[in-house]
């Protein structure tokens, strides 16, 4: 008897490491297991989302059984999933690659190969797969939290393109929409969202410029909804000048809310900021009079103030009174300091929706 190891344990190490995760193998072969049985593992590898080694995958006889399992693991496997390919491994002949899941063929394999399929974490480097342990998704620091939100955010738009038509609408407004519906839950939305002088491409080249604007918030409820880690990361600066000791001073000395302070105050600092308006009417009224006496020159304006008194004039005082500046309008009644934060988030994270098919989904 001579010690050895699973030609699976052989490719792996071959391929990189694949098999960091749970796994199984699968025989191909249906001499002495019938085709439906051998099916059914399959399937059950599959949806239980198995790193699975494929032995015996292809013979003269057996030439569309590698086919069949291709087409059940598309069915829940992205078709990106990295694929390992290890022919007569620790012969003269031995051969690996990895492919992707999408384009395994039976050309790629004999008698003499095992096919490793990675799992929803298997990542492709270089010519190597390596599938994480899976410590990673238990962390609770904010990447692998983020990672997470994001896997969530993903699943949610695809249920709101199922479920809302966008027919006629840009990527742009569909990108907000589906940020602002995935947000409130509220599908109406999509009709009240308004897009003005190409703003998301607009702000979202200045914020990653490398001298990004300073960002104004009416409240400070719009400052904690702004994704931390990508604001970080350009530099951004969030403001909220209601908290600021002189907010109160000048609402006192003007007779005005502190809101019109704030924004006020953070003209005379950053006339050129990007405002963003989630709660206060009058803070967003207040920036238009700025705007008209050319006190201020705001880089893009989201106004999304939510409520019942002077909340569609204000927008309208935008809308009509400053028709040149890049804006997001919520129109009517809606908005709220979630929505306005929520659309920022939309702007930073413009090139994801390049990857998006509104067709097809995410």
């Amino acid at each position: 008897m001579v010690p050895g190891i699973s030609a699976m344990f052989a490719a792996a190490a071959k391929l990189g490491a694949p098999l960091g995760h749970d796994f199984c193998s699968i025989s191909m072969s249906d001499l002495l297991t019938p085709w439906e049985k051998i099916e059914k593992r399959i399937k059950a590898a599959a949806e239980a989302d198995f790193i699975t080694a494929i032995y015996n995958p292809l013979s003269q006889g057996r030439f569309w059984q590698l086919m069949r399992l291709k087409e059940l693991f598309l069915e829940v496997r992205s078709p990106e999933t990295p694929v390992g390919i290890a022919r007569q491994v620790g012969r003269e002949e031995e051969n690996t690659e990895v492919i992707q899941l999408k384009d395994l063929d039976t050309s790629m394999a004999d008698m003499f190969t095992v096919i490793i399929i990675g799992n929803s974490q298997t990542q492709k480097f270089e010519n190597r797969m390596v599938t994480p342990r899976g410590y990673l998704s238990r962390k609770t620091d904010e990447s692998s939290t983020g990672k997470v939100g994001r896997q969530i955010m993903n699943e949610s738009f695809r249920t709101i393109l199922q479920e809302v038509s966008f027919e006629g609408k840009s990527l742009a407004h569909i990108w907000v929409a589906l940020h602002c519906i995935h947000t409130t839950a509220d599908f109406q939305l999509n009709d009240f969202i308004d897009l003005k002088n190409n703003v998301v491409p607009a702000l979202y080249e200045k914020f990653h410029s490398g001298n990004p604007p300073v960002i104004v918030t009416d409240v400070s409820m719009v400052t904690r909804g702004i994704r931390k880690a990508i604001a970080q990361k350009l530099g951004l600066q969030i403001k909220c000048y209601l908290d600021d000791e002189r907010v109160k001073t000048v609402a006192e000395e003007k007779g005005i809310t502190r809101s019109q302070a704030g924004i006020r105050l953070a003209v005379e600092e950053h006339p050129n900021a990007v405002f963003v308006f989630g709660n206060a009417p009058t803070a967003l009224i207040e920036l238009v009079k700025l705007v008209r006496n050319k006190k201020a020159n705001p880089a893009g304006v989201i106004a999304a103030p939510v409520g019942f008194v002077n909340v569609q004039e204000s927008k309208w005082q935008l809308k009509y009174g400053c028709p040149d500046i890049p804006a997001v309008f919520v129109n009517g009644r809606r908005g709220g300091s979630n929505v306005a934060a929520t659309i920022i988030n939309a702007i930073l994270s413009w090139n994801e929706a390049k990857a998006m098919n509104p067709g097809e989904g995410l």
